[in-house]
């Protein structure tokens, strides 16, 4: 007989961001930010920096307006807030609906909270592009980060979601970033932030630490990167129209493409770990095949030039 607390899940990660993917086509899940937390834990759950719960538009609330779309990522921080937009996470999410047989390789339109976004993704194994959209840059002045009792100016971005960008000579002098960084004045993020510290390595050549808003200090983050690049262009006087430029962050390294348009190309490894099923606290409905659990390596790479440049498209953020 078939245990009703027992979801199908997949496990898996962008340069070591990692995430538990929640299968709902029909949108049947219960999923209370309890339960989140509860998943993500590194010792108790599956361990997890958030969970990526996979649903039609057609059968989620939020997204019925989105119905261009078929799928959208509801996607849950670890301390179990709702998130707007995750590069990594809407990166795989894209490569497990491909490898699940749930949408064939090539090009997608997935559904977030922060819009839509289009997402290449190779049959198989390779790395995954996501077109971003434009970032948004507040201009405002007298932000600041103050974290390891030292404080510096910072950028606003907006990729979808907060980020303050503190420029440095080393991503080390953020401190152990166990403790989350101080960021003023509190108006400017009503909601919180992602913090980026970020050091210029060379010529469109950045490395970045990130305390991800919800999660604490995370392996990679794909929106971080994209806004450290959106301010590092924001502080050249005649930046190029065009540009591609190398992330190198603790899990390793995502490609970021400025298009003509201003909009932003993020491509990087998706790679799903493992499937199996788990036991939440509210019984599952989704009609799914429970599985037997299986262990799996696919979607690796490194990435090449994206596949959207010269594309016109542009997203909203929010």
């Amino acid at each position: 007989m078939t245990d009703p607390a027992l979801h199908p899940f997949a496990k898996g990660h962008g340069a070591e961001n990692d995430f538990v993917i929640l299968p709902d086509p029909d949108g049947r899940l219960t999923l209370t930010p309890a339960e989140v937390v509860r998943l993500c834990d590194r010792r108790t759950g599956l361990g997890a920096d958030g969970v990526l719960r996979a649903v039609r538009c057609a059968a989620e609330p939020e997204a019925v307006a989105l119905k261009e779309a078929e799928w959208f990522m509801d996607y849950r921080n670890a301390d179990g807030t709702l998130g707007a937009m995750c590069g990594n996470g809407l990166r795989l999410l894209a490569r497990y609906l491909v490898d699940a047989g749930l949408h064939r390789p090539g090009a997608l339109l997935l559904a977030t909270r922060a819009g839509t976004r289009r997402v290449h993704v190779p049959d198989h194994t390779g790395p995954v592009t996501i077109d971003m959209g434009r970032p948004r840059l507040s201009g405002a002045d007298g932000i600041q980060v103050t974290a390891a009792g030292r404080t510096w100016p910072a950028v606003q971005v907006d990729m979808g979601n907060p980020h303050a960008v503190v420029f440095l000579e080393d991503t080390a002098l953020a401190g152990d970033l166990r403790t989350a960084p101080t960021v003023t004045p509190a108006a400017a993020y009503p909601h919180g932030a992602t913090v980026n510290f970020v050091a210029t390595r060379g010529p469109h050549h950045l490395e970045l630490r990130v305390h991800e808003r919800g999660v604490g200090e995370t392996r990679a983050c794909g929106t971080g990167a994209c806004a450290a690049v959106a301010a590092a262009r924001a502080h050249q006087p005649s930046p190029p129209l065009a540009v591609d430029y190398t992330a190198d962050l603790p899990g390793g390294r995502l490609h970021i493409v400025v298009r003509p348009n201003g909009a932003i190309d993020l491509t990087g490894p998706a790679v799903i770990t493992a499937q199996g099923t788990v036991r939440l606290t509210q019984p599952s409905n989704s009609g799914l095949p429970a599985g037997s659990g299986t262990w799996a390596q696919r979607g690796s790479g490194e990435s090449g030039t994206g596949p959207f440049r010269g594309s016109r498209a542009e997203h909203a953020q929010g």
